[in-house]
């Protein structure tokens, strides 16, 4: 059954007011990541993204300085994600809840919504695989990897990666799940020793929190749409608008419609 879209509009008019993580939020429906750039960088991260699709699947590309997207007809993606993120010279220089006065420093921001991994979380939940960082009530713990991305014109970076705790019986069905889903990262790009990514410590992520893993439990990793904020960090553009980790873009796309 499709699901209401209102449970969508709902939750980005309760993202205007609350800072919380999205995980979990308006299940059923797609959730993006978000990064804005100046119109002279627009083409360069088009690149990068074509030429990195597993971590940046790019789902909207909106016209200059347009603060609409056809993913949720009549939001504004500078108010509707619950916390944003400013860059300036690849610094992070603020967070805020309201990216409104931000945007209007460039006219000719171009912004990219991408694909989040959030989405396959309630069809993963659906076949009884428990999504951690919900069950705890916090934000997803994410990682940079060793892995570099290829570059795209002024922009390069490592990857960034999520990660799941999954009983060890039950990960190649968390792969096939999740594989179906290719616009949102699809199926994982390591299983198991964090090592093999460069990570040298689950209990410390980059960004998000760390979860609990039980016994039986193997680390599974998928590609994360925060890759491109690493690219950020390490091509430094003049200015940059993106969510922050974990607090993504609700839209009114069913989750189903990306499923292979």
């Amino acid at each position: 059954m499709r699901p209401d879209v209102d449970t969508a509009r709902a939750a980005r008019l309760a993202c205007r007011s609350t800072v919380a993580p999205t995980a979990g939020m308006a299940p059923g429906f797609t959730q993006c990541n978000m990064i804005s750039l100046p119109g002279d960088w627009a083409w360069d991260f088009l690149l990068f993204a074509q030429r990195n699709p597993k971590p940046c699947p790019v789902l909207d590309v909106t016209d200059p300085g347009s603060h609409q997207t056809a993913l949720a007809p009549g939001a504004d993606l500078r108010s509707d994600i619950p916390l944003y993120r400013i860059w300036r010279d690849g610094v992070l220089a603020d967070e805020v809840p309201d990216a409104t006065q931000a945007w209007t420093e460039h006219p000719d921001l171009v912004t990219f919504l991408i694909g989040c991994s959030f989405t396959f979380e309630t069809p993963l939940q659906a076949a009884g695989i428990e999504v951690r960082h919900i069950a705890e009530g916090c934000n997803v713990p994410m990682y940079l990897t060793n892995r570099p991305c290829r570059p795209a014109g002024r922009l390069h970076g490592q990857m960034v990666v999520s990660m799941r705790p999954i009983p060890a019986d039950r990960v190649a069905e968390a792969a096939m799940i999740s594989g179906r889903f290719p616009a949102v990262h699809g199926a994982p790009v390591h299983v198991g020793e964090p090592g093999g990514l460069g990570i040298a410590d689950l209990s410390r992520p980059d960004f998000g929190d760390p979860v609990r893993i039980r016994d039986g439990e193997v680390p599974v990793f998928w590609a994360c749409g925060v890759t491109p904020q690493a690219a950020v960090m390490a091509s430094k553009p003049p200015f940059a608008i993106t969510h922050a980790p974990g607090h993504m873009f609700v839209t009114d796309i069913p989750d189903s419609h990306w499923q292979l």
